[in-house]
């Protein structure tokens, strides 16, 4: 069953194009995780927040993902770090237009 991954922390930036430029590479790397079917970065700049919403193939895949992710970021003097796995009620989401299928 597909996991709807949420993780926000918060960071001195940077925010927008240079968010953009600067994590590149970091995306191309989470872009080749085993089970992600997509990622959305989140951000605010004037609350210095980021983070993403991720759908995983399965909870086995969003778990593994989450621990490395929490230490990568760690690594970084980042936390704490919010983060939750939900369950996708996907007859309501499709309704919705969800990119879940």
């Amino acid at each position: 069953m597909k996991k709807l991954l949420q993780i926000d922390f918060i960071m001195d930036g940077p925010f927008g194009e240079a968010m953009s430029e600067a994590f590149a590479p970091l995306a191309e790397s989470i872009a080749q995780e085993k089970g992600l079917i997509w990622k959305i970065w989140t951000e605010n700049a004037a609350t210095k927040e980021a983070g993403g919403i991720y759908l995983f193939e399965d909870e086995a895949s969003a778990m593994a993902y989450l621990q490395m992710h929490t230490e990568r970021l760690n690594s970084f003097g980042i936390s704490p770090i919010n983060a939750k796995i939900f369950d996708i009620n996907e007859p309501l989401s499709l309704i919705d237009r969800a990119p879940i299928v």
